[in-house]
């Protein structure tokens, strides 16, 4: 019995990711302010320019190139199963979601009548239920219609609700592997909120996960083990409990985050000027 203990503690071990000696590689730059990365399930990466209202794309190993032009103040990105491209749209103040053949389709724009303020980031389940955060950033404020800062959920039917409406800005949005605990970071409180999530997609138990975060926190994507990587003044990993993992120091601070490559084992990090990778030697999750 203390053989076999041994024996499963250093496969643990083994398996561990070492923080300590991962390598960042720069892998795209000279840009104004990257956002939104997102991995196609054809094998490559979308990420946003904001100021320069581009999308581009990263094919591993190629130099980066023009995705779409006049993106309408692209931010957060998110690929579906099928392929299909969805946009948080901060110019328009709407979701869109383009097909592989390039139509593209309103997911949600109104709340109860009322313009949404700016999506910011955007997850997506398994089962297609959509969920966005919808913060107003800078002179975006000005243009409110709606009195709140709203996470919202799309559903399987197309039925836009409202899931939370926090004091703080909600930014930052993620789901757990198995799709049932709905993560959001919000910039003003510094802190990533959890959410239940039932079978229809609906959202309760909301509690604070994670509190005292370092800087704003931003973008967050998941591995397969349920553990967090939250973009704020470097990269911070966290326990599926919210307990600190490790960090991961770049030359600039980052924006969002996504895992990538076919094994999905890279970390692709947006970082003002530039996007970054960092291969790990766990599986993340693409939503």
């Amino acid at each position: 019995m203390r053989l076999l203990f041994s024996i499963l503690l250093l496969a643990k071990c083994a398996a561990a990711q070492d923080f300590e000696n991962i390598k960042v590689g720069r892998v795209a730059a000279g840009y104004t302010f990257t956002e939104g990365p997102a991995w196609s399930p054809m094998g490559f990466l979308v990420f946003s320019d904001i100021p320069e209202n581009k999308l581009l794309r990263f094919d591993p190993g190629q130099p980066a190139t023009t995705y779409r032009e006049n993106s309408n103040g692209a931010n957060g990105n998110r690929f579906d199963a099928q392929g299909r491209l969805y946009t948080c749209e901060s110019h328009s103040r709407r979701i869109t979601r383009t097909d592989k053949k390039g139509k593209l389709e309103v997911i949600a724009e109104r709340w109860q009548g009322k313009r949404l303020n700016a999506p910011s980031d955007i997850a997506i389940r398994k089962e297609g239920d959509v969920y966005f955060t919808d913060p107003a950033f800078g002179n975006q404020q000005d243009a409110r219609e709606l009195d709140f800062f709203g996470v919202f959920h799309v559903s399987r039917k197309g039925e836009l609700e409202v899931i939370a409406k926090p004091k703080g800005r909600p930014h930052g949005i993620a789901l757990a592997p198995d799709g049932r605990t709905l993560y959001v970071g919000n910039a003003d409180e510094r802190n990533v909120r959890a959410y239940d999530l039932d079978k229809n997609g609906a959202a309760s138990n909301e509690r604070t996960l994670i509190s005292g975060i370092q800087g704003v926190p931003g973008g967050i994507c998941i591995d397969e083990k349920g553990d967090l990587y939250v973009a704020a003044s470097r990269m911070e990993v966290f326990t599926s409990e919210g307990k600190p993992l490790a960090n991961i120091p770049l030359e600039e601070t980052p924006s969002n985050c996504t895992f990538g490559d076919p094994d999905l084992e890279s970390l692709y990090i947006t970082a003002r000027t530039s996007v970054y990778r960092v291969r790990l030697n766990v599986k993340g999750t693409s939503y």
